[in-house]
């Protein structure tokens, strides 16, 4: 069974930093290009990051110079370093990996992924 599962949410003060993680099972995720996804509540799922096959990666504007998105193969896991963190990220917080496009692919669209996680809640306030 392919299944995607993040941990690593919580509440913390703004400026404070947290670190997503993103497990793989059941399928390979280094043939996979990753992309997280934050949503609240009554809004759609914005893209926040995303890593191709080959390590290339790109960042939404609100989150450029804060977030770093990461993959460590051998550990089939994916993950995304939060800094400095505000109010405004304050969302549940979804992995996603596709097996689409080339190597050097990657997307923050939302209909190109295939397997989602189940989402972790990131909370910044004071």
């Amino acid at each position: 069974q392919l299944q995607l599962v993040e941990s690593g949410g919580g509440l913390v003060q703004p400026g404070g930093s947290l670190r997503l993680s993103c497990a793989a099972s059941g399928f390979t995720l280094a043939y996979y290009a990753v992309g997280w996804f934050r949503q609240v509540p009554g809004k759609g799922r914005e893209g926040v990051s995303c890593i191709s096959r080959d390590g290339s990666t790109y960042y939404e504007d609100s989150v450029k110079g804060r977030f770093t998105i990461s993959r460590d193969n051998a550990k089939n896991t994916a993950y995304l370093q939060m800094n400095m963190l505000k109010p405004d990220d304050t969302a549940v917080y979804y992995c996603a990996a596709t097996n689409k496009g080339g190597w050097r692919w990657y997307s923050l669209q939302e209909y190109e992924y295939d397997y989602w996680g189940q989402g972790t809640q990131v909370t910044v306030s004071s």
